[in-house]
């Protein structure tokens, strides 16, 4: 029997290599102007994630292009809702453009990580967000505090695990300032994308092995050789038995 899992990455960032990802993905999460995105530059992403019959998502974030998002923002909740919402709202008129629709939303960087850990930041997300996540799915970490406020607001989710990450022994992100952040070996990229889905656990980074489920891994695109790693991992996972969609 063949399982299905969604491999998707963070694009329309600058980095130009969407139309190279883009054959070996199954969904993609689009930056709509908060740490990067021109109206050009979300065009240019949502034609070529149509061309490739892509899973569009939007890819909101802190207002600060300065950080690329990965940083921790000052910034009231009135002006962060604005934001947001701005983002989402210029995307979807963009999406209609092309005759496309939504299909999920999923945070960037510091905004991601915060409402994943502060109850607080995921209330906000959430009203912020609310009116926009009729039949649109949420990417959220696995038993993360944003998996439980959108569970209670009743807003569909998929969990996503990130496939070129390491994790801390709590299940968040080993920061990205650590040396032992990224992983960019295809082939450790792979083995624990594997192990996570034979198993439903993750390997930590003191070897210990944590319970998670995952509907969807996600690679940066801005990851030097994302291409050589989505590339790999599509080829792999499906000599394994699993369908890319």
């Amino acid at each position: 029997m063949t399982n299905s899992i969604d491999l998707n990455c963070d694009v329309g960032e600058g980095i130009e290599n969407e139309h190279l990802l883009m054959p070996y993905i199954s969904s993609c999460n689009i930056a709509c102007g908060g740490h990067f995105g021109t109206l050009e530059t979300i065009d240019k992403t949502i034609y070529l994630a149509k061309d490739h019959q892509l899973k569009i998502g939007a890819h909101p974030s802190f207002p600060d292009t300065k950080n690329f998002g990965r940083k921790l923002m000052d910034i009231s909740d009135a002006n962060l809702t604005v934001s947001i919402q701005n983002q989402l709202d210029l995307f979807i008129e963009r999406l209609s453009f092309f005759d496309e629709k939504l299909h999920h939303i999923k945070a960037h960087g510091a905004l991601y990580n915060s409402i994943a850990r502060d109850e607080k930041s995921a209330n906000l997300f959430i009203h912020t967000v609310k009116k926009y996540m009729n039949d649109v799915f949420l990417y959220v970490p696995y038993n993360s505090v944003i998996e439980k406020v959108a569970l209670q607001h009743h807003i569909n989710i998929k969990y996503e695990a990130f496939g070129d990450r390491n994790y801390n022994d709590d299940l968040t992100l080993v920061a990205r300032s650590a040396e032992n952040a990224l992983i960019t070996d295809r082939k450790k990229v792979f083995n624990h994308v594997l192990n996570i889905l034979k198993t439903g656990k993750v390997k930590t980074i003191s070897t210990l092995e944590g319970r998670i489920e995952v509907d969807t891994f996600c690679i940066h695109g801005d990851t030097e050789n994302a291409i050589e790693i989505v590339k790999y991992l599509f080829k792999n996972l499906q000599k394994e038995g699993f369908r890319i969609d």
